[in-house]
């Protein structure tokens, strides 16, 4: 990411510290992750130390400090969907990227993480992908909705 976009969110935000966390989710929205350039620049700017952003940035799961795929793939783990087959989706995904849970593929086209429960247990089992709910998963169903986003 360019100094003047970083620039740019952070003006967008009127350079003010108290935003620094809106200022990351704008960079993370927009970069996927904060990579250490951008986290210096952040603190330049809104005269913030950089270990306290450092610690922000790993407190919180929103933030990634390594890189992350175009698309993010969310498979429920929770005990609605793992009794309804969550473990053959999350299997299928394994095998169709190439990477497991917490792992980004080689391209940066996607990265996988399980999750405790994404709030719509009547439709397990359930993958996210980029935010969108896909319910009732098949593996058959699930390698149709990954090609989408390729």
């Amino acid at each position: 990411m360019d100094i003047d976009r970083i620039d740019q969110i952070i003006d967008k935000h009127q350079g003010e510290a108290s935003s620094l966390i809106q200022v990351l989710l704008d960079i993370q929205s927009e970069n996927n992750w904060l990579p250490k350039a951008t986290l210096e620049r952040v603190s330049e700017k809104l005269a913030v130390p950089l270990n306290r952003i450092q610690h922000i940035a790993t407190f919180y799961k929103a933030f990634s400090l390594v890189p992350k795929g175009r698309h993010q793939v969310h498979i429920c783990m929770g005990t609605a969907c793992h009794v309804r087959g969550a473990s053959r989706v999350l299997d299928t995904v394994q095998d169709a990227t190439g990477i497991k849970p917490g792992e980004t593929d080689l391209e940066l086209k996607f990265s996988l993480e399980t999750v405790n429960c994404l709030g719509c247990c009547a439709l397990g089992p359930v993958m996210e992908v980029d935010g969108k709910t896909h319910g009732k998963m098949t593996p058959g169903e699930t390698i149709d909705v990954l090609k989408n986003y390729e």
